[in-house]
């Protein structure tokens, strides 16, 4: 019978869904956006669905026709343009959990969760997570509540990427925190014990902490990933805590644009606790992830994505500027501007050309910040340059020559667009 994985797409359901599958299991994966997943796992059979539409038992019931099994590997660190962790993280559990009651026969719920001990950080991530949590618990359902620390792998993902990309900073290593503790395990511990929960070598009812031994510091794990992306050891610059509440107020405003940056208040709010299991707590030891991290030895790329993590966000505030500014700019004084284009066009049409050409740039400029529409923005800015250049070519061929180069620098600016379009996938 089918196994139903929620957020199958992601960095942690991803695994447990070929783990689940390795095991012998049918999956069936359900993601917001599966274009990716489904081409790349063809074996899976893959369901679009968003589980802010999911609020109700009628609209699981569906979805569960068949299935033994549903696992919850979907969430969100906080609220933004594409994230709604009220909808996400409780409503559409508590939907889940009551369109379950009804199935003939009951699904297992494995539910992958947060140490109970982050709630200490008064976070909506962790609040809405204990919700669903402790509504599973005394929902009657068969379950099983799963609590890794922080989850690491051959790929990353949020928190563990942007450790990556600090430590692949030339020459230094630059933390806030750096003493806090930080429990890894890895992604494939996290779906061996998803797989031991469906084929009952945990007991239903179980509720457990999944941490890797021993536990670190957030030093230790930045110097561990030097090492592994082949690098020098460096000096650690210790950066003050409070550094990161600017940083983290322009990660929350980008998160409201629909970029999901890990630096953004939850994330830091954690992290100055740190994360460690709790004593006292139910703990599954799993291996120490380094180990496996070392077993799978870093390659050129691995390189190339840290440090292209941190330019990232660069590239797209440096293409917003530019375009935002080239359209600004002419409009101070769009009549001179206009007669740039010399005797090649009437002065009645080169003004309203200046002018719409000019609030064209200022459009793309501002979309490009809104990630849901940021790919389209790149490829409008694409094809906007072309017709610049050939335009350009066409009405004005001497704008070649032109000192300040206004045709030449329009090469550039597509090659950092290709760029940024290269590199714009999250997961």
């Amino acid at each position: 019978m089918p196994i139903l994985v929620l957020g199958a797409t992601g960095f942690i359901g991803q695994q447990v869904a070929l783990c689940l599958q390795a095991a012998g299991h049918p999956v069936i994966g359900l993601g917001r956006d599966i274009r990716q997943a489904s081409a790349r796992f063809p074996d899976i059979r893959w369901i679009t669905r968003d589980l802010r539409a999911l609020r109700q038992a009628s609209d699981w019931l569906p979805l569960l026709e068949g299935v033994t099994v549903v696992v919850n590997c979907a969430g969100a660190l906080q609220d933004g343009l594409c994230d709604a962790l009220v909808a996400v993280q409780r409503d559409a559990m508590l939907a889940l959990q009551d369109a379950a009651r009804t199935c003939l026969p009951t699904p297992l719920i494995v539910q992958i969760s947060a140490p109970e001990n982050l709630g200490r950080a008064g976070t909506a991530f962790m609040a809405t997570k204990l919700d669903a949590d402790r509504a599973l618990a005394s929902s009657g359902l068969p379950h099983v509540i799963l609590r890794p620390t922080v989850v690491v792998g051959r790929n990353a993902y949020g928190g563990t990427a942007l450790l990556r990309a600090v430590a692949s900073i030339p020459g230094l290593l630059p933390l806030v925190d750096a003493a806090s503790p930080m429990n890894a395990v890895h992604v494939h511990d996290v779906a061996q014990a998803v797989v031991d929960a469906v084929q009952g070598r945990i007991s239903p009812g179980s509720d457990m902490v999944l941490a890797g031994e021993p536990t670190r510091t957030v030093e230790d794990m930045a110097r561990f990933y030097r090492r592994w992306l082949g690098l020098a050891d460096a000096p650690v610059i210790r950066l003050p805590s409070g550094l990161a509440r600017p940083l983290s107020f322009a990660a929350d405003l980008a998160g409201r644009l629909g970029w999901r940056s890990p630096l953004r208040s939850t994330a830091i709010r954690i992290s100055g606790i740190g994360v460690a299991p709790e004593p006292g707590r139910p703990t599954l030891a799993t291996p120490d992830p380094t180990l496996r991290l070392a077993a799978e030895p870093a390659a050129v790329q691995d390189l190339w994505f840290a440090r292209l993590y941190l330019l990232k966000p660069l590239m797209i505030l440096t293409l917003s500027l530019f375009w935002i500014l080239s359209g600004l700019v002419p409009l101070l004084d769009p009549v001179t501007t206009s007669l740039r284009f010399g005797a090649s066009l009437p002065a009645a049409v080169a003004l309203p050309v200046t002018i719409l050409t000019s609030l064209l740039d200022i459009t793309l400029g501002l979309v490009i910040i809104v990630q849901p529409w940021a790919e389209k923005a790149m490829l409008g800015m694409i094809a906007v340059s072309l017709a610049y250049l050939a335009g350009g070519t066409l009405i004005e061929p001497t704008l070649w020559l032109d000192p300040l180069g206004p045709l030449v620098k329009v090469l550039p600016s597509i090659l950092l667009t290709l760029a940024t379009l290269a590199v714009l996938e999250e997961r």
